[in-house]
């Protein structure tokens, strides 16, 4: 009886550890994503769902402690969408998926990454609007997200990005007037060009959305 006891604390002990050593919120939300990409070369070949965490898998950088700090993507020759899964990678500070044929909207999730310094997104198919849900991006110092197919105004909650040093919107669909505050004082016309702009908001005078 007594060895019985011993048998089932055993069992029990295993099952409660057993979530922990098989679950990974970071793995799980980039295994999530390769499941929306098309990957003609293989490059996500190691992406290896049953592995405890992902930081052996290429194009994968961690800490010290095993967060996913980076996702290098770009020029990879992939196509396909994001999901909402992308915001779960919360300690990612650089997110690179720049020229591909990834496609459809840009999820709002995206800012529930804190600590995100740098986001390419250049040379793509996204569309639709920029998601306001950027402003909780506090320490992003690069934004580029030319060449695409957004459309709408730029939000002007992204005026409180006081760390953005680089914002590039060139090249898509955007239309309203273009904000003079925080950091967009010192964003050059070029970072604005081939849209349908109509050049900066005059304040009190007209919306920011005008021509929209």
């Amino acid at each position: 009886m007594a060895s019985d006891l011993i048998i089932l604390c055993f069992l029990l002990v295993g099952l409660s550890f057993s979530p922990v050593i098989s679950t990974n919120s970071e793995g799980n939300a980039l295994h999530a994503l390769r499941r929306r990409l098309s990957d003609p070369t293989n490059v996500l070949q190691s992406w290896d769902p049953t592995l405890v965490n992902p930081c052996t898998w290429f194009h994968v950088t961690c800490d010290s402690e095993n967060h996913v700090i980076r996702l290098d993507l770009g020029n990879s020759n992939i196509s396909g969408t994001l999901g909402p899964e992308i915001g779960d990678l919360q300690h990612l500070q650089y997110l690179e998926l720049y020229r591909n044929g990834i496609s459809g909207k840009i999820p709002t999730e995206i800012g529930n990454l804190r600590n995100l310094v740098s986001m390419d997104l250049y040379e793509n198919k996204f569309e639709g609007r920029i998601p306001k849900s950027f402003a909780k991006l506090k320490s992003l110092r690069f934004l580029r997200m030319n060449n695409n197919k957004l459309t709408g105004s730029i939000p002007r909650e992204l005026s409180s990005l006081s760390e953005l040093k680089i914002f590039d919107v060139s090249n898509n669909d955007l239309c309203g007037t273009i904000p003079v505050d925080g950091p967009f004082a010192d964003f050059s016309m070029e970072s604005y060009e081939n849209n349908r702009l109509s050049g900066p908001e005059l304040q009190g005078l007209v919306p920011y959305d005008f021509g929209c």
